[in-house]
């Protein structure tokens, strides 16, 4: 064959792999569809992120600035000019919440990407690789698993400090082992197949076989797991906000529920203070589960048929 035999062939394996790719993607999306769970989750989400997104248009930065509002009232009820009243700072709470909105949503995204792409790191060396190295990380995982998650975050983030990337990385490293463990499961399942066994007979290297063959049949697996993740996340970051020791650098959920504890809004019947924030956080977790769980649906033929 000429060179140009030979490009004309490889293009053309490029498109059809190309559009075999969209053909599968096309038909899980068709079948994501027909979850009505899935479907209220994503407009949901969708609606919240596009708010987020749009919140510097309609609040500045500076109504979170307290110097800024010394005219305001004080813990006052919603009204036509405040719609969810003002907290113990004289802050307009519909801004604080969607400027905590950008946060939360944020830092439960960036943790649930980090703890995903270590877990898929690990699980795919351990399930691919076998031996000593499955040994070795499987032991890691476990300790991971049998280690509370939430004192272990406690002390890493005491230790390392509270910023809003030490709160990423921690909640990430405390969120990956059980992603890990499902991703190896997959992984042992995939290696065991004939083209991989194939591929390996012909002398295809670790690398190709792992990226051709290995990651894009465990690819479905990840993202239900990162999409089941993120509301670990976002609650593991509400959580340490509330225990006072999460980021201060920004507005978030869950330091807007630390400052209304802090401001006995409950005694103080101030319920907007801590009822909308809470509710926010129940509905964005919720979300985020029913999408994950159509997700999972729709990757996993036994879940389909069930």
């Amino acid at each position: 064959m000429t060179e140009t035999q030979v490009q004309e062939a490889t293009q053309s394996r490029r498109l059809l792999a190309r559009q075999r790719k969209l053909r599968s993607f096309g038909r899980l999306t068709k079948e994501f569809r027909t979850d009505t769970a899935g479907v209220i989750g994503g407009v949901v989400l969708l609606s919240f992120i596009v708010i987020a997104i749009a919140t510097p248009l309609l609040f500045s930065s500076d109504e979170l600035d307290r110097t800024l509002q010394i005219d305001q009232p004080k813990l006052a009820s919603p009204s036509g000019e405040h719609l969810l009243g003002t907290d113990d700072k004289r802050r307009d709470m519909l801004a604080v919440l969607l400027w905590g909105s950008r946060t939360s949503l944020s830092v439960g995204l960036a943790a649930a990407v980090f703890a995903i792409t270590i877990g898929a790191l690990i699980g795919i060396c351990s399930g691919y690789f076998g031996r000593w190295v499955d040994a070795v990380l499987s032991r890691i995982e476990e300790w991971f698993l049998v280690i509370p998650t939430l004192p272990l975050a406690i002390v890493l983030v005491t230790v390392l400090g509270g910023s809003l990337r030490t709160i990423i990385i921690v909640i990430g490293l405390t969120s990956w082992a059980g992603s890990a463990r499902l991703i190896r499961a997959q992984t042992l399942t995939v290696k065991q197949r004939l083209y991989v066994e194939r591929s390996r007979g012909l002398g295809a290297p670790h690398r190709h076989i792992i990226r051709r063959h290995i990651f894009p049949n465990v690819m479905p697996i990840i993202l239900a797991n990162l999409t089941l993740t993120v509301p670990v996340a976002i609650l593991s970051e509400a959580t340490l906000s509330f225990l006072g020791i999460g980021s201060f650098e920004r507005e978030s959920w869950g330091k807007t529920l630390e400052a209304a504890h802090a401001a006995s809004a409950i005694r103080l019947g101030a319920w907007w203070y801590f009822l909308p924030v809470g509710i926010l956080i129940t509905t964005v977790v919720l979300s985020f589960t029913m999408v994950g769980n159509a997700v999972e649906r729709v990757v996993n033929p036994k879940l389909r048929e069930r």
